[in-house]
């Protein structure tokens, strides 16, 4: 087959990047309120089945480097996208919330996977040079799947099952094109997978990742109550139509581009200043959403802010993970991107707590107040990164 460019690898992985994480994982908060009345879940059940793809994520991205190492980028590429296929067909089918949630915890797993198969494919098929610029168009493909929610949630948001088979339909095509047009070896084949001696990751380079995963963490755990009970607090607290909240995921979705920048802008203002920049907005964009949730104006605002936000952030952990564990480019996504399942996994069940406990305002302020103290910290922890790339 024909090696691919890397235009191919950066489109490829962006539209791969938009099924595992954008329609098989985040777009469930669009159809949740439905989801809910057609299946009878609590807030706190709700919350449970938010948490089930974030801690099966967890489990993925730890085996996911291996993986991508002994299957090469394309077969593991493949078959990460045929788990959210998968995924996506099962909740499209789910008769109860038990269902439900194994269908979810299948889509995590996918979603985990995604993220280290594609910076192995990066290192593999892109020159140094255009790394950074590729592994941020790839996180940015979580906001192009966001968006694609809004035109079929158009026709098809009173039939989410519908909506799910849909989504299903492309994602079976995109592992068709993944087997296609990905890097077929690792990165690291030339070295004799499975056999060669892999750099020692330095003290240096373990502080900073460290760090890295500790700020990820508490950005995963903020974030956590806007991916569940955002549209859900439009429409039981705002008084919304559902309809309106699908608008507002659109606006996440098409913000969140922005976040396809996030090499360039960490190159020119540096990861400490992005970062604190970014999670500040993220928090801002929480607040605004518990004081007026019922002005559809504020609500599109809010997740702008969010969805620019929350790409540009993960995308500054996935481009500087890399950057720090430079020799094992599968590896580099692994613990920043686990800190943030973890935070998110513990998030969401205790937001929905917390809604049922004190109420949507409460709960999101003091989401909105965590994620303040996290930007403060991370101005206060951050240095310059330390970057070994072979």
């Amino acid at each position: 087959m024909q090696t691919p460019s890397a235009f191919r690898i950066a489109l490829l992985g962006a539209i791969v990047i938009a099924i595992t994480y954008g329609l098989a994982r985040f777009v469930l908060g669009l159809f949740l309120p439905l989801i809910r009345d057609d299946l009878g879940l609590s807030a706190i059940e709700a919350g449970l089945v938010g948490a089930l793809p974030f801690a099966s994520f967890i489990i993925a991205i730890v085996m996911a480097p291996q993986l991508s190492e002994w299957m090469g980028p394309r077969r593991a590429g493949a078959l990460t996208v045929a788990l959210a296929t998968a995924g996506l067909v099962i909740i499209a089918s789910s008769p109860n919330g038990m269902v439900l949630a194994l269908a979810v915890a299948l889509c995590g797993i996918s979603t985990g996977l995604s993220s280290p198969v594609l910076a192995d494919a990066v290192s593999a098929g892109v020159t140094p040079a255009l790394r950074a610029r590729v592994n941020s168009v790839h996180n940015a493909g979580t906001s192009i799947g966001v968006a694609m929610a809004l035109p079929v949630s158009l026709y098809l948001l009173a039939d989410w099952r519908g909506a799910y088979i849909s989504f299903a339909t492309l994602s079976l095509l995109v592992a068709i094109a993944a087997m296609i047009w990905l890097p077929e070896r690792t990165a690291t084949a030339a070295r004799a997978v499975g056999y060669a001696p892999y750099q020692r990751v330095t003290p240096i380079e373990t502080q900073s990742i460290v760090t890295l995963s500790s700020l990820a963490a508490a950005m995963g755990f903020t974030s956590s109550i806007y991916w569940v009970f955002a549209p859900d607090m439009l429409v039981s607290r705002g008084g919304l139509e559902a309809s309106d909240t699908a608008w507002v995921w659109f606006a996440i979705g098409i913000a969140g581009l922005a976040g396809g920048a996030v090499g360039d802008m960490i190159d020119r203002f540096g990861a400490k200043a992005t970062h604190t920049a970014t999670l500040g907005l993220l928090s801002v964009a929480l607040l605004a959403l518990a004081q007026f949730p019922e002005l559809v104006s504020i609500g599109i605002l809010s997740a702008a802010a969010f969805g620019m936000a929350y790409m540009t952030l993960t995308g500054l952990y996935l481009v500087q993970g890399v950057r720090i564990l430079g020799s094992r480019p599968a590896l580099g996504p692994v613990l920043p991107f686990l800190a943030i399942a973890c935070g998110q996994a513990i998030g969401s069940p205790l937001a929905g707590w917390f809604i049922d406990e004190a109420g949507y305002a409460p709960a999101f302020l003091g989401f909105a107040a965590f994620g303040g103290l996290a930007t403060v910290s991370g101005l206060l922890v951050m240095k310059k990164t330390p970057q070994r790339i072979p």
